[in-house]
């Protein structure tokens, strides 16, 4: 009891701490201010969109910066629809060339590297400039893989790069020949071949305009130095601490939608049609890798939205998979929502213990008790994953269960252990499995990896870091094993499939380094096609390639229970989650009422 006691102190203390350090250099704010509170998990490595393929990264940036479309906030299925262009693309009969025009009245932020401190307008040449920084070798761009072989004359710009010395000697004024500015609204991309998906490449927050001058101004520093033309501006950035982002005053603002899907107009999601957004002020992320001490800050309203974690699910939701009483009298309102994604346990290929060593792998996958991992983790929520597609895609095939990739047989993985043992000429050696997280529930999770591992008598060390620390690990091909996930940056089941297309991991933005030349010849036949039956069945059949070679033993497919307060207007689930703090709009007196409230139930 003593222990108990002495613990939810500690809590406390966090909470306070937290709090004081957020309120630290905001002026001492009032909670009642016209500001979105909300959390991430972790620390985030930079807001550099040349650079940036993160998920925290980018719920932040994508405030700052502006792509040529975004996906319409209520329609379902995702509508593509124009943000920094005018309209929709034109687009030749050949599917080769994209004109786009490009609005007049978009501004970059004010800052010192333009004169006068005066953001200038946004033209067609920013595009182009930025598509080359992330073409540019010399930034080891994590998203290179996206452009990778589709633009007339990038390729080419890039191996131009390889020869300059420094970042300072590559010309950017250099011809490609796919990218032209016709003028200072138009945009022209060539593409080397169809590709009917990248429209969708079109919405990613990388792949948004860059002021040169920025670059040239703060140079590495530029990941600490957002400078785009969104809603929203970085005001403060303590690594580790917080995030604070407030409304651009010259924002050439931006209406509501005024229409949806069935039932957005009753539940409440177009009581602002047509009004000018943003609706707030700001939006303070405070970084809180500990579920507790955020769980206490969103129930005392000091957060304004919350996943629920699995250690409050039995407070929050009631056997009836709802809200519970004290729920209810607290006004908040529960979003459940089936996210297009998978997590996994990854295998790096290029190791020479797990590469060449499929009966190693296959036998992690075995040992990997999934169903006990989703019981106690997510309470049940999540949906065990006996493939890369998630169910709620199109390209989803129903009877991927029936070939058995996710069942948990300790004893089969054992007899594979003695396999693996063969092919590698004695006794295995010791496993290390990188995870991003070093609080609780990421110990918690290793742990339990490790129990699994053991009990088929595999060795295994939990290498436990940041995230930054991790996607570095990540990316430069130094962790042997490792726990992540991916969730869908475009609605098609490609996304989750070009994470096993080998020009992606040879581009160095891809973890597993697989390589399978049956699945990059589908991949390529695909990504021409436009939706059709034989373009879904085709996925299907790398899906089962890639299984049959377990670089990774799949985990779950997520499902996300989201709690928020009642003041928190115009939350709608999207998988796209970037770019959307716009649609916010706080009930300022709803959001004073709640310490009364909260009293009444306490």
């Amino acid at each position: 009891m003593l222990r108990k006691v002495f613990l939810i102190i500690i809590v406390l203390c966090i909470c306070l701490v937290v709090v004081a350090g957020c309120r630290k250099d905001q002026g001492q704010q009032s909670r009642s201010d016209n500001v979105v509170h909300t959390a991430l998990p972790s620390k985030i490595a930079g807001l550099d969109p040349a650079n940036m393929r993160d998920v925290y990264s980018a719920m932040v940036a994508g405030n700052i910066f502006e792509p040529l479309y975004q996906y319409h906030y209520l329609k379902r299925p995702y509508e593509v629809i124009p943000l920094i262009a005018e309209s929709m693309p034109i687009i030749s009969d050949d599917g080769l060339t994209y004109t786009i025009k490009i609005k007049h009245d978009v501004l970059f932020h004010d800052d010192k590297c333009f004169p006068q401190g005066k953001g200038r307008q946004l033209i067609a040449e920013d595009f182009i400039y930025a598509f080359k920084r992330l073409a540019n070798i010399k930034n080891l761009s994590q998203n290179w893989s996206m452009f990778d072989n589709k633009i007339e004359g990038l390729d080419e710009f890039r191996e131009y790069t390889k020869t300059c010395k420094t970042e300072d000697e590559v010309d950017y004024s250099r011809d490609v020949q796919g990218l032209k500015a016709v003028d200072n609204y138009t945009l022209i991309i060539k593409l080397k071949r169809r590709w009917p998906q990248f429209i969708y490449i079109l919405t990613d927050p990388s792949t948004t305009a860059m002021a040169k001058e920025a670059v040239d101004m703060y140079g590495k520093d530029i990941v600490a130095h957002p400078i785009g033309t969104g809603p929203f501006k970085l005001k403060t950035w303590h690594r580790g601490s917080y995030i604070e982002l407030v409304r651009n005053p010259k924002f050439r603002g931006e209406p509501y939608p005024t229409e949806g899907e069935l039932g957005d107009k009753e539940a409440g999601y177009l009581d602002d049609a047509g009004k000018t957004m943003p609706f707030v002020d700001g939006i303070t992320w405070s970084i809180i890798q500990e579920e507790q001490p955020l769980w206490l800050l969103f129930m005392n309203g000091q957060i304004d939205v919350k996943t629920i974690p699995k250690d409050n699910f039995g407070e929050a939701i009631n056997a009836n998979m709802q809200l519970t009483d004290k729920m209810k009298t607290l006004n908040m309102q529960l979003e459940k929502f089936s996210e297009p994604s998978f997590y996994f346990l990854g295998f790096n290929m290029e190791d020479k213990l797990l590469g060449n060593n499929k009966p190693l792998r296959r036998a992690i996958s075995y040992a990997f008790d999934r169903d006990r991992f989703i019981e106690l983790f997510s309470n049940g929520r999540y949906v065990l994953a006996d493939g890369i597609i998630p169910p709620m895609m199109a390209s989803y095939n129903p009877q991927i269960k029936m070939k058995g990739y996710s069942i948990y047989d300790p004893e089969k993985a054992k007899n594979l252990i003695k396999e693996a043992e063969v092919i590698n000429k004695g006794k295995l050696s010791l496993l290390k499995v990188g995870i991003p997280g070093t609080d609780t529930l990421s110990r918690q999770m290793g742990q339990f990896i490790k129990k699994c591992l053991n009990d088929v008598g595999l060795e295994v060390e939990m290498l436990y870091m940041d995230w930054p620390t991790y996607l570095e690990k990540l990316n430069s091909k130094s962790l042997q094993m490792f726990v992540s996930g991916w969730v869908a940056t475009v609605p098609d089941a490609r996304d989750f499939l070009e994470n096993f297309y080998s020009p992606n991991w040879k581009a160095g933005s891809k973890s597993f380094n697989y390589y399978n030349p049956q699945v990059d010849k589908l991949f390529e036949q695909v990504e021409v096609m436009d939706d059709s039956p034989q373009r879904r069945e085709l996925y299907r059949q790398m899906e089962i390639m890639v299984m049959d070679d377990c670089p990774a033993a799949l985990i779950n497919h997520r499902v996300s229970y989201v709690l928020k307060h009642d003041w928190y207007k115009n939350y709608k689930s999207h998988v796209f989650q970037y770019g959307l703090a716009k649609y916010r709009r706080l009930d300022l007196q709803e959001r004073a009422e709640y310490k009364k409230l909260l009293k009444k139930v306490k």
